[in-house]
């Protein structure tokens, strides 16, 4: 059977990219099929235009900041730890740089510099890059005595005959930003020959609440606070950092990476809250105490004046009516009862979630090809032969600073090279 390649990739993004690269670099020919006019479009716009590539932590450690499929990173990032994706990137011409809390990214701070980088890696091997490819569905192959199905290419909108090859990695991202191209393909071309997939979900998303206060703190941001996520009355988890308040609810890095849960909470019809714990280097004693001392020193001030030490100005009016006090009622007037509701509210804020802005503003997808459905040591599919997967298609979300990124470069080498020595296919030693 005449092949058009050994290798077909479908998906020109990050994963993509380097996967058609790396099994190029193997000695496969290798074809890839971008349903984009160019390659690389979502890669560019990633970490807001300038490419978070990965992290500088220990790699040992990487495995606990990916909410979903961590443990099954274990063989990817022995094969391609974020050492050697830097050296990688540097050998391409990519010098990089470290930035709060380990975020590597190019010094050039243009995110179209990785992904020239990425072309040129894959052109140099001798990959065969066809644009405005769209891939329909698999070419496969089945047979009374065979264990699965096999994948022996793909079929591309506008053409009968199918193109054929003896492997064939899927990577073709995710849903989030659909307008780039992510629109979930690969998910149906999974299906095709009986894989899972787990619903679905946008992750790193903003989220929108309920409370007509909002209006008034919009564009307010947070540092050093804690921010709860509660579902059905009890919280499932917490995170500490920074926060921003919006006209239509939450965003910044810590409700970033409580929205995953949130947004399935949300998809399953869960009372889903967030509390904000403004204070959360004290204790609740403590906090009680600081806002006496502030009040007693307010004396004749009105208790709008006397909090102006304690938050942010524009919170002030939000907690006094949440408290049900008036803003121009004397500081030192408050009963103790009052002084008590006011004092929880420092530590416990909460807001009503009432949903998500949507895959269109999500960074990427929770939710994809079912994990137990692939070898982690290969990349290779368990539901049918000459079939490889790489990248944000898979059931695989890290929290914000360089994981996704790392995560998707990692499962595209070992996605490459794996196919690459698929049976039938040339490789070269070593």
């Amino acid at each position: 059977m005449k092949r058009d390649a050994d290798v077909i990739v479908v998906g020109g993004g990050a994963a993509g990219l380097l996967a058609a690269g790396r099994a190029a670099a193997a000695g496969a020919r290798v074809l890839l099929l971008e349903k984009n006019a160019e390659t690389g479009r979502k890669l560019k716009i990633s970490g807001h235009g300038r490419c978070n590539i990965t992290n500088i932590g220990d790699i040992r450690d990487f495995p606990a900041h990916y909410p979903g499929g961590g443990k099954f990173l274990h063989a990817a990032f022995h094969h391609l730890d974020n050492a050697a994706l830097i050296n990688f990137f540097a050998a391409l011409g990519v010098k990089t740089k470290v930035e709060r809390g380990g975020r590597v990214f190019p010094v050039s701070d243009d995110a179209e510099e990785v992904v020239r980088a990425l072309r040129r890696y894959a052109q140099t091997a001798g990959v065969l890059t066809e644009t405005g490819r769209r891939v329909t569905r698999l070419a496969v192959a089945t047979g009374e005595n065979a264990a699965r199905p096999r994948v022996f290419g793909v079929y591309v909108a506008g053409e009968t005959a199918p193109r054929r090859s003896g492997a064939v990695i899927i990577a073709t991202g995710g849903a989030a930003f659909p307008g780039t191209g992510s629109t979930g393909d690969g998910y149906s071309l999974g299906k095709e020959v009986g894989h899972t997939v787990r619903t679905p979900l946008p992750a790193l998303v903003p989220l929108r609440a309920a409370a007509g206060w909002l209006a008034g703190v919009q564009g307010l941001s947070l540092r050093n606070v804690k921010a709860a996520l509660w579902i059905n009355g009890r919280k499932k988890q917490e995170e500490f950092g920074e926060m921003l308040f919006t006209h239509f609810g939450l965003s910044g890095p810590i409700i970033l990476t409580l929205s995953r849960e949130a947004a399935r909470a949300l998809e399953e019809g869960a009372e889903t809250e967030v509390r904000v714990n403004l204070k959360p280097a004290l204790t609740s004693e403590q906090a009680a105490r600081r806002l006496d001392r502030d009040l007693r020193q307010g004396g004749a001030k009105t208790l709008k004046g006397a909090l102006e030490q304690l938050l942010p100005k524009r919170l002030i009016p939000v907690l006094i009516d949440l408290a049900a006090l008036s803003p121009d009622q004397k500081a030192a007037d408050l009963r103790r009862e009052e002084r008590r509701r006011l004092a929880a509210l420092l530590q416990d804020l909460p807001l009503r979630l009432t949903g998500h802005l949507g895959f269109g503003a999500a960074v990427i997808t929770a939710g994809g090809i079912d994990l137990t459905e692939v070898h982690p040591a290969t990349m290779a599919s368990k539901r049918a032969d000459g079939l490889f997967w790489a990248g944000e298609v898979l059931d695989i979300d890290g929290v914000t600073g360089g994981y996704n990124l790392q995560a998707a470069f990692s499962t595209a080498f070992l996605a490459g090279q794996a196919a690459a020595a698929a049976p039938g296919n040339l490789v070269k030693s070593g």
